[in-house]
């Protein structure tokens, strides 16, 4: 199994031992298993989510489709109505680089759970299937199940 790692630092991927948590946005690319895991950590902006799409789509290892764990749960920040629009807006605009099937969402804090359950609506059309969780490992689960389905 090859996993990639990436940070706004760079716009190549990088070697796992080089992965810096301290990023506010990262993410590592399982290839085989056509999964990307995303954490976005502290108080993340939408300039850095932006930058993080720009770097996944010149991304040479980044599959044309991909399953999303996206762990919000170190996320301090809140993130307004319009910019969640702008965040679908973007998810939209790479898809003819990179589309995305299940989306699994981890979100602990009640104001950012709600948030997002209003992310998964706007951009839901950009997913064969969203779903927000408060705890990882039921999204883990049901990101399983949902491959399970699939195949």
């Amino acid at each position: 199994m090859l996993k990639i790692v990436s940070t706004l630092e760079s716009s190549e991927s990088i070697a796992e031992s080089k992965y810096d948590p301290r990023m506010p946005v990262t993410y590592v690319i399982d290839t085989e298993e056509k999964l990307i895991r995303t954490s976005c950590i502290g108080n993340v902006t939408l300039n850095e989510v932006i930058a993080h799409f720009r770097t996944l789509e010149r991304d040479p290892v980044c599959p044309d489709i991909l399953d999303v764990f996206l762990d919000l749960s170190e996320t301090t920040s809140l993130p307004l109505s319009g910019q969640i629009s702008a965040v679908a807006v973007e998810i939209s605009r790479i898809k003819k680089k990179v589309r995305f099937n299940t989306c699994a969402v981890v979100a602990t804090r009640d104001a950012l759970f709600g948030m997002l359950r209003m992310f998964s609506v706007v951009a839901g059309p950009y997913f064969t299937a969203i779903r927000v969780f408060r705890v990882a490992s039921e999204a883990e689960e049901w990101l399983a199940s949902q491959n399970s389905l699939a195949k």
